[in-house]
């Protein structure tokens, strides 16, 4: 896979460049060092993976992003980054990007980056259970909107991007009751909460969540969750 490295660190770039480049299937392209470098290198070299840093000076990472996405929708976008804030969270699910990992250990950075290859959205243990824990808590206050990043972003025209999408039509394939089950699951809960909450059995929340996973094409509760959180909130 070709990949696009682009961290404010040059130094943390380069050295991520050559990490990646020892892998036989990762072929590292270019390295950059803003949000503007990210998006000038996506344009010019279309790579297969952009890797990239949140705070960056400049037009920051996930404003890179919305830019990006709002031109080529099936980038491979994911964040490596020192910041788990909520804020950073919610709105890189809701842009459509497909992994934000925490800088702690490099050796996951490439097993992440094949899983993003072959289709999966990828986040690290703590940024799955810190969007979980947001979602659970939006849920308990009845708000409806995430929470906006404080940098201002730019607004494009055109096909509508994932974070727009009405929670009717992402979740259209299924029925009302399979479509309260997802949102139990995206809130933290286990299919014994989840039937205590919807007055049925443990064996019936089973069964829903099979028929969710096989009408969604998904393949776990984590990726129910990522879902929800991609496509409706």
């Amino acid at each position: 896979m070709r990949v696009i490295i682009v961290d404010d660190d040059p130094i943390v770039a380069k050295s991520l460049s050559l990490i990646l480049s020892i892998e036989a299937d990762i072929e590292p392209i270019a390295t950059g060092t803003r949000g503007d470098d990210a998006i000038a290198l996506f344009e010019e070299c279309l790579p297969d993976v952009l890797l990239m840093d949140i705070q960056m000076p400049g037009c920051d990472g996930l404003s890179a992003a919305e830019e990006i996405l709002s031109r080529h929708p099936g980038a491979r976008i994911v964040f490596l980054t020192t910041f788990s804030d909520d804020e950073y969270i919610v709105r890189a699910l809701r842009l459509g990007t497909r992994g934000y990992l925490i800088k702690q250990d490099i050796s996951t950075i490439a097993p992440a980056l094949r899983s993003v290859m072959a289709g999966q959205v990828v986040l690290e243990g703590e940024v799955l259970e810190r969007a979980t824990t947001l979602g659970a808590r939006r849920a308990g206050t009845g708000d409806t909107q995430a929470p906006r990043h404080n940098a201002g972003a730019p607004k494009h025209g055109g096909a509508p991007q994932p974070e727009t999408l009405s929670v009717e039509g992402a979740l259209a394939p299924l029925t009302e009751r399979e479509r309260e089950v997802v949102r139990a699951v995206a809130d933290g809960l286990d299919n014994r909460e989840i039937a205590d909450t919807l007055c049925l059995s443990a064996g019936t929340v089973r069964n829903h969540i099979s028929s969710i996973l096989a009408k969604l094409g998904l393949k776990n509760r984590t990726q129910i969750a990522v879902f929800f959180y991609r496509n409706c909130c």
